[in-house]
């Protein structure tokens, strides 16, 4: 299985569950960027949700 990983508008590569933020609202979860809170879109936040550095 391959590594998902995204590149933010500020710079930063999102690859692992470390690097997002979770916000749960009214209408389900949303994934933000951990360093600049730009929303990253759910599909891929999901997937990079499982990832771990180990």
């Amino acid at each position: 299985m391959s590594r998902t990983t995204y590149q933010c508008t500020c710079g930063a590569v999102l690859e692992y569950k470390q690097d997002l933020v979770s916000d749960r609202g009214t209408t389900g979860r949303t994934w933000k960027c951990r360093q600049c809170a730009t929303p990253v879109p759910g599909i891929v936040a999901e997937k990079i949700g499982h990832q771990h550095p180990s």
